[in-house]
């Protein structure tokens, strides 16, 4: 085992994620600065898509890490009939579910079960098609919906906060499965799909658009929440949530919805084409 991979087993994930929790938020000039400038500089990030292009006029990192775009910075596909990109990143993997099962990288799966914490939510997506998007930290951190849909629940399922960079997705089994992670659950026009927030080790926030903070705090059990009663009706394209700091979401969507060919490492935005709704059950495009 390489030593990159062995440090995430014997890290203490939760522990460090609450010093990074706080130090993100920390207000004081030099150091909010210092942690700016270096990612700003390490990741090569593009500030003049942000609708405060100055990166120290934020309040502190984690402000400038959720940044706001400018309103003309991402435009969703013109045909109503297909499915968005939900976040800016690179496409992990995506494909179709086979029999419950969902492909993470070579040698490595898990299955909807896992994932959603529930064998009744899962069903829906037994044979469906699914899509996994690592957001990097030169990435924009807000997450949208890939379709139009009203909040029916969420699970918030508890787990270890594992990195998912690609060499934790490599080697690490079931990984997306085991993370923290938070579940919301959409009933679209063509049935249910689920978009699921993957907390990751120093970056375990998670904030909705409906609830605020969601991630801390850190679950011991799976806990279900039950929105029906709220109509929480969401646009296609429109913001749903936040990761404070980076991770990984996962579109989960039932049969009839064809993917494009989308390739492991192709950068996507969002608003960009992924699939469309063809209504019969076939392979991906």
């Amino acid at each position: 085992m390489k030593p990159n991979v062995l440090l995430q087993y014997i890290l203490p994930h939760r522990f460090l994620s609450r010093i990074v929790y706080w130090a993100t938020r920390w207000e004081w000039t030099p150091w909010k600065n210092f942690l700016i400038r270096e990612i700003v500089k390490r990741y090569d990030v593009d500030m003049s898509q942000a609708a405060q292009p100055d990166p120290f006029a934020y309040q502190h990192f984690n402000a400038f890490f959720t940044r706001k775009l400018k309103a003309d910075a991402r435009r969703a596909d013109p045909d109503p009939g297909t499915i968005v990109s939900p976040a800016d990143g690179r496409i992990s993997q995506s494909g179709r579910i086979r029999d419950g099962r969902i492909f993470q990288a070579k040698g490595q799966e898990y299955t909807a079960v896992e994932l959603l914490g529930d064998e009744t939510a899962a069903a829906p997506f037994r044979n469906g098609s699914f899509v996994t998007i690592y957001l990097s930290p030169r990435d924009y951190h807000r997450v949208h919906m890939p379709l139009e849909g009203e909040l029916t629940g969420t699970t918030h399922v508890p787990g270890r906060i594992f990195s998912v960079a690609p060499f934790a997705v490599e080697a690490i089994p079931r990984v997306f499965a085991r993370n923290e992670r938070l579940v919301c659950h959409f009933q679209g026009v063509h049935g249910p799909f689920v978009s699921v927030m993957v907390g990751a080790i120093l970056v375990s926030s998670v904030a909705t658009v409906w609830d605020g903070l969601a991630i801390p705090p850190y679950a011991s059990d799976i806990r279900h929440h039950d929105c029906r009663d709220r109509h929480v009706k969401l646009e296609r394209f429109a913001e749903m949530a936040r990761f404070n700091m980076g991770s990984t979401v996962i579109l989960l969507l039932p049969e009839g919805y064809v993917l494009d060919d989308l390739k492991p490492q192709q950068q996507v935005i969002v608003g960009q084409r992924l699939g469309r709704w063809s209504g019969a059950a076939t392979g991906n495009a």
